[in-house]
């Protein structure tokens, strides 16, 4: 058993921290696994545009270095820590409207993806390059923050082209999506080092990508807070809603806002 942490960010879209030093905060902390996952802003909008510029944004011309970084840091986090960093982006369509922003975590995914596909094409390409699709954030945060509800408002629609729903982000848990019996995942959106304590993803398998990959499609993988100041993973854990069925609400540990 190990825990993972699959929605992270460095300095190199709009984290505050480089990704060594993301690296050695979560390999000294006992994890198994985490991705990184920046930015990568779709080019249409002046929206998309704006963050590119501002270097918020990861962009063609420099995705490969962000790849090769990743991979060299990857070798150094197995040899320090034994713990294993995926590479992936957050593709990234935003709007003024809160209803037609879209954030799409491609994770396990070493190639450049064209973020100004359809939503359906970003999926499926993210699939083809043997990556995970998910939902980011789909829902309110619960922050005051630009939402992205895009993808929620149309869950039904597009369901079957995504692997998994965030159903939390950072300390907070999503109940629309616990409820939604839709295939889950827990991760931080981690920007900064105060978000460390977050509800995170706990595997139960062999620690390589394919094998975390598949235990997500699978959905054979639990849920937990943990707590940065404990340094553990708290006793407040959870299972997927497929898994529970209908006792879920009457099991679940914790007061779901």
């Amino acid at each position: 058993m190990f825990l993972a942490d699959f929605h992270t960010h460095t300095n190199l879209s709009d984290g505050q921290i480089p990704m060594r030093e993301l690296v050695d905060l979560h390999g000294k902390k006992g994890f198994g696994a985490i991705a990184i996952t920046d930015h990568l802003c779709e080019s249409k909008s002046i929206l998309g545009r704006a963050s590119r510029y501002l270097n918020c944004s990861l962009r063609e011309d420099n995705v490969q270095a962000y790849l090769d970084l990743i991979a060299s840091e990857a070798k150094r986090a197995w040899q320090l820590y034994e713990m294993l960093l995926i590479p992936g982006f957050e593709i990234t369509m935003n709007s003024i409207s809160n209803h037609r922003s879209a954030h799409i975590l491609a994770i396990g995914v070493n190639q450049y993806i064209n973020p100004n596909q359809s939503i359906p094409a970003l999926c499926e390409d993210i699939r083809a390059k043997g990556g995970l699709a998910i939902a980011a954030h789909p829902v309110s945060t619960r922050k005051l923050e630009k939402q992205t509800f895009h993808l929620w408002d149309r869950r039904e629609e597009l369901k079957n082209h995504f692997d998994a729903w965030e159903v939390a982000s950072g300390p907070y848990i999503f109940s629309e999506v616990l409820e939604s019996g839709l295939p889950m995942i827990a991760s931080s959106d981690m920007h900064h080092k105060k978000q460390l304590t977050s509800w995170k993803t706990v595997m139960r398998c062999e620690k390589d990508q394919a094998a975390i990959l598949q235990a997500i499609r699978d959905q054979n993988i639990e849920f937990a807070f943990y707590e940065e100041k404990a340094s553990a993973i708290s006793p407040r854990r959870l299972k997927p809603w497929s898994r529970l069925g209908n006792i879920f609400p009457e099991a679940c540990p914790f007061p779901v806002t």
